[in-house]
């Protein structure tokens, strides 16, 4: 009797060591999980706090250079307005490379000027609301059209326009993307003859896409990354521009939801998406 007593006893003390066990482990992975989930607070709270100050940086960034862009207007209209009145003025005590150089500082006022107004407007689009509403994309875009065609008057191009799906988004903030993305058609267009500008559209997964192909000059899909950032310019100074219009466009197009992106080849023309959430 006391043998088989003994055999009873051993397997309940062996059970009471295991549930000892198994409670030690519930308590040590209760005490890990608490630790990991501070952990996860902490670094919740570290990269709010992160991430706030990167948007504080970035305001004031953005506040930064609409000041100064705005500051410097002033001193750009007094450096265009004396070297006109030298020209109109003093023509006669002045040598032909005198007028040449007044002329030049006048171009690069003229450019500066517009550089100016890119970071304006560039600075502008992170900082004004965006204000939806339903808006007719094929009657935009040949709004748009109209506002650029004096500009191009007497040029040999096709524009053809496809049916392209409304949408619902900032009426202002979307006109400037298909006038820099049009602008841009007709820029790189330019001197080629047959120039085609197409704009179109296609149903994505829950997005429109909408996009601009043009038959100009091209660019090298390389470099393709750099297109739509500040100041990347893939063309030398035979074409126009300050290097923000496409940044511009990503801006818009990223606050309202979409993306952006390019293809094209050198000599052979490029086309530009960007899509807008359905």
């Amino acid at each position: 009797m006391g043998a088989e007593q003994s055999r009873a006893v051993l397997p309940n003390g062996a059970a009471d060591v295991a549930v000892a066990r198994r409670q030690r482990t519930n308590a040590e992975l209760h005490t890990d999980l608490e630790a990991s989930q501070q952990s996860v607070a902490d670094q919740v709270v570290d990269l709010a706090a992160v991430n706030s100050h990167l948007a504080a940086a970035v305001e004031e960034l953005e506040g930064f250079a609409y000041s100064v862009s705005h500051d410097l207007r002033a001193p750009l209209r007094a450096i265009d307005g004396f070297s006109r009145i030298l020209l109109e003025d003093y023509a006669d005590k002045l040598d032909p490379e005198g007028q040449r150089v007044l002329n030049v500082v006048r171009t690069s006022t003229l450019k500066m000027g517009q550089l100016i107004d890119d970071i304006l407007a560039f600075s502008r689009t992170a900082r004004l609301e965006i204000k939806p509403e339903p808006i007719d994309m094929g009657a935009l875009v040949r709004r748009t059209h109209a506002e650029l065609a004096p500009g191009v008057a007497g040029r040999e191009r096709a524009m053809d326009i496809g049916v392209l799906p409304d949408t619902h988004g900032d009426r202002a903030m979307l006109q400037r993307v298909w006038m820099n993305l049009l602008d841009n058609a007709i820029k790189f267009t330019a001197g080629k003859p047959d120039a085609r500008i197409e704009i179109g559209a296609s149903a994505g997964d829950g997005e429109t896409i909408y996009y601009v192909r043009d038959t100009g000059v091209g660019f090298d899909m390389q470099y393709a990354d750099k297109l739509f950032g500040v100041f990347q310019r893939l063309h030398g100074a035979e074409f126009s521009g300050t290097g923000i219009g496409l940044a511009i466009v990503k801006r818009i197009v990223t606050r309202h939801g979409g993306r952006v992106w390019a293809e094209g080849k050198v000599g052979d023309g490029a086309t530009f998406y960007f899509t807008l959430p359905t």
